[in-house]
């Protein structure tokens, strides 16, 4: 692991209004590394994920690329640094093949002047090659994204981000509502990614699917990073724990074995009916 963090929050804290979305989050992130974001619904990661891209500004702390400060006024200016983003909907149109869906207005085109064109055979060569690249064997390019299954839309935007120079990958909830084996297929391919010496934020709720392929593990709990540790230093029964509230949770069962212990007592010496 490198010295550098491909990627770092220091301090990032979000509000919206009154209300506390983000306090005070600090996460490194290294190239050749999958580090899971982890937490349950309400934990603060929909917020995180928004900072991570660039659709939201902290209201204060700061993100650093490659050791450097930056602002992302935009999506964009994150696409810039090489920080890609592949969220829940894909940005996938069902009825445009794999190809078109792979470029999406980056196409490589043939010149005839004064006229340009698609080159689609190109195009099919580039886009097949480079899901390959990352262990996705694509039967026909030109058939419709749509007819694909979960697990291989997730694969086709994630070899689209590393082609296009993706260096930090982040990406969002990737297996939920995937069953078990293509899940397995979108866990394969960040492994892929992370041999690459990309840096992999994988944020998800689901511990079950990140925790054998997460080497680092940061723990978020109502808008507060709650511990961020190395896979050799947690089990995953203690993030299921720590992700739930255990603490909360124990307090709210010695509260509601009071109440019941109460009612049995007043049940007890009332008189009979």
């Amino acid at each position: 692991m490198t010295s550098a963090p491909a990627m770092e929050l220091r301090g990032v804290s979000v509000n919206f209004g009154s209300v506390k979305a983000l306090q005070d989050i600090n996460i490194k992130v290294y190239p050749g590394e999958v580090h899971c974001l982890l937490g349950d619904n309400g934990a603060g990661k929909s917020t995180l994920i928004k900072v991570l891209s660039g659709v939201h500004k902290p209201s204060s702390g700061e993100i650093l690329v490659d050791g450097n400060p930056v602002v992302f006024r935009t999506p964009r200016d994150a696409q810039a640094l090489g920080v890609a983003t592949v969220f829940q909907d894909l940005g996938m149109i069902p009825m445009m093949s794999i190809t078109r869906n792979f470029f999406l207005g980056r196409e490589p085109t043939r010149s005839s002047l004064p006229f340009s064109r698609l080159d689609k055979e190109r195009a099919n060569s580039v886009a097949r090659q480079a899901m390959a690249d990352i262990g996705i064997d694509v039967r026909d390019p030109t058939q419709a994204v749509g007819t694909l299954s979960g697990g291989e839309r997730q694969s086709v935007a994630i070899a689209r981000a590393v082609h296009f120079g993706a260096r930090v990958l982040i990406l969002d909830e990737p297996t939920s509502a995937l069953g078990v084996h293509q899940a397995a297929m979108v866990l394969k391919f960040i492994i892929e990614a992370r041999m690459r010496g990309l840096a992999v934020i994988f944020i998800s709720h689901n511990i079950h699917h990140a925790y054998p392929v997460g080497d680092t593990f940061t723990l978020l709990n109502r808008g507060r990073n709650r511990g961020t540790y190395a896979k050799s230093e947690i089990s995953r029964d203690e993030v299921i724990s720590i992700m739930s509230g255990g603490e909360d949770l124990k307090a709210v069962e010695a509260e509601i074995a009071g109440l019941l212990a109460s009612i049995a007592e007043r049940k007890a010496t009332s008189p009979a009916a």
